[in-house]
């Protein structure tokens, strides 16, 4: 008899691969802007490394934050979601069995089919079988908020470490695009990271990140000089 092969699919990594982005990206652009609308100002090289230590830490802070805060509402939906689903099943079974199989036929499975496959699915993990079918909760895409912070943060911080190491690096009269043209490349590489980590194609997501991007160092920039300028 031949053994069934084991498939990993790419989609079992969204969850952390979407907080790890996010926060890589976030750690780049937003820290190289601040050493940029800093830098622009005629501020001097020490001030804007003191800038970006503070964004990295504050921001990574802030991820962490966030990134907890909005998974742990998705959390704690799919539980109260999974909760009625519990009491639902333990009142009114028949029902419930009839709800699971009417999914079924929705997909194109003949009825009678359909009820018999809701049937057994249902002795073996009722709960089980309405979360992932009706519900569209499943371990591949439970919420995490734990595993959310952590990698947001972590990737935040390895982030934005990128264009605080180009200060240190550059020569105090080319700091502007010597971080500039530096982070645009960390995030080129990060686009292509994340694409091939998710099985899509390199060069939309390369593009995209590069954009966004150069455009909020752009704008920092400007003001940045604009200020400095005017005060």
């Amino acid at each position: 008899m031949s053994r069934i092969h084991k498939e990993s699919h790419l989609v079992e990594r969204i969850g952390w691969l979407r907080a790890a982005v996010l926060g890589a990206n976030d750690g780049i652009i937003s820290t190289a802007s601040l050493i940029l609308g800093v830098a622009s100002a005629a501020s001097s090289r020490h001030e804007a490394l003191v800038a970006g230590v503070a964004g990295l830490v504050a921001g990574a802070m802030s991820m962490a934050a966030g990134e907890y805060v909005s998974v742990s509402s998705q959390s704690d939906t799919e539980h109260a979601d999974l909760a009625r689903e519990k009491r639902e099943l333990a009142n009114n079974p028949e029902y419930e069995n009839e709800e699971l199989a009417q999914v079924y036929v929705a997909r194109g499975v003949e009825i009678e089919l359909a009820r018999q496959v809701a049937l057994q699915l249902m002795a073996a993990d009722s709960l089980g079988a309405h979360a992932r079918d009706e519900l569209g909760i499943s371990e591949t895409t439970t919420a995490r908020p734990v595993q959310a912070a952590m990698a947001s943060a972590a990737t935040f911080t390895m982030g934005a470490a990128a264009p605080l190491a180009l200060v240190v690096i550059s020569p105090s009269n080319l700091l502007l695009p010597v971080v500039a043209v530096g982070s645009l490349v960390f995030l080129a590489l990060l686009g292509m990271i994340g694409a091939r980590a998710g099985g899509a194609d390199i060069l939309r997501p390369t593009v995209r990140v590069m954009f966004w991007g150069a455009l909020a160092m752009a704008l920092t920039t400007g003001i940045g000089a604009l200020f400095g300028t005017v005060i």
